[in-house]
């Protein structure tokens, strides 16, 4: 265990004894939400750092500009990440995001993006920049356990290890997990096929209508996403995932996933079932066990309790596709809003969402640390 991940965790313990007393009055937990602030371009993933950044993607399947933005709290200004030529599309000299949604800060100001390349025919890679300079320092290749449909959606990052866990919904039957070493920058795909992670043929409807992807032609095919929610415990001891078309939520210890001698047959002996879910997109969690989700066909946020139940929290019309979630460190959990089943993605290539777009947030019964 190196320094740094010793760090990590004592930042993560130390930023749980004092968020209570920093939360500012607002609902009760799990009550209802606040809107934070509304945005202009559809958000993606977020992070928020020891020192309250509030750092976004932009979301891929509005074909964004600028990838990654800093909402800057106290004056809601908003600026590239980590600077304009970064945040843009590479140039002739390699530089630049392709595609990013994923974003995760650390207590150790590191900054990692999971930049999935999709659509760009760049593979995928996990980027780190320094939060202090605003520097990117390393840059991961994962083109070596990327299939030819990959989509490298989101991650859980577990700084005490030094490893990341990707959720690869692929075409489907070929969903899986991506296991990094972020030291080593090696990287194992693992329980591909997997009953945890490819999706269930269950239906999400939102608003009254089936979600569908809709061709150029005008046809519409069905979706079905496989695993796409992923989180890490307060402990770094276990990793929590499941499909977004699915209605059960699993965990795996973290030292299986990083163990490069478990075989698949052993880590899917390992995956355990935690409970009841929705169809969902982001999740994080609390240091009690509570799994926030966001509920897609509510509108809305729930939780899976420690008991395996769950159970819707809020709903609301403005809460339209909840995506991304983050803890920050004023004691919220903060939640992006980006209306994809509008995006040009799903609708033959016609933006159908309905600015602006929403940053939320609302109290969740137990403190978290940053980086869920």
């Amino acid at each position: 265990m190196t320094g740094k991940s010793i760090a990590a965790l004592i930042g993560a313990l130390a930023l749980g004894a004092c968020s209570a007393a920093q939360r500012d009055p607002g609902p009760s937990p799990g009550a209802g939400f606040e809107t934070v602030t509304l945005l202009e371009h559809a958000p993606g993933g977020i992070t928020v750092t020891t020192n309250e950044r509030v750092i976004l993607s932009q979301h891929q399947f509005y074909n964004p500009e600028i990838k990654v933005i800093e909402w800057r709290e106290h004056d809601g200004s908003i600026r590239p990440y980590p600077n304009e030529h970064w945040a843009r599309a590479p140039g002739a000299d390699e530089i630049g995001f392709n595609a990013v949604l994923a974003v995760r800060a650390t207590d150790d100001d590191e900054l990692w993006l999971l930049d999935n390349g999709l659509g760009t025919g760049r593979p995928p890679r996990m980027i780190m920049a320094d939060l202090v300079t605003n520097e990117v320092e390393r840059v991961i290749d994962l083109s070596g356990v990327a299939p030819s449909d990959g989509f490298f959606q989101d991650f859980a990052l577990d700084p005490f290890h030094e490893f990341a866990y990707i959720a690869d919904p692929a075409g489907g039957a070929n969903a899986a997990l991506v296991v990094v070493d972020l030291d080593s920058g090696e990287a194992r795909r693992v329980l591909e096929g997997d009953a945890s992670v490819v999706p269930e043929d269950v239906e999400l409807t939102i608003d009254g209508q089936p979600f569908a992807a809709q061709t150029p032609d005008g046809r519409q095919v069905p979706v079905r996403v496989g695993v796409n929610p992923i989180t890490i415990d307060w402990a770094y001891e276990w990793v929590y995932f499941g499909p977004m078309n699915g209605r059960s939520l699993y965990r795996i210890p973290t030292s299986s996933l990083r163990d490069p001698d478990r075989s698949d047959a052993d880590l899917q002996a390992e995956v355990e079932r935690y409970g009841d879910k929705p169809i969902s997109d982001g999740i994080t969690i609390d240091r009690r066990g509570n799994v926030y989700v966001t509920d897609l066909a509510a509108n809305g946020i729930g939780v899976v309790e420690p008991d395996g139940r769950y159970r819707l929290l809020f709903s609301d019309p403005q809460i339209s596709f909840p995506n991304g979630m983050a803890y920050h460190p004023d004691g919220y959990v903060y939640v992006t809003v980006a209306q994809l089943h509008r995006s040009p993605r799903f609708n033959g290539g016609a933006d159908r969402s309905q600015p602006p777009f929403r940053l939320i947030r609302f109290v969740p019964f137990d403190e978290s640390s940053i980086g869920r």
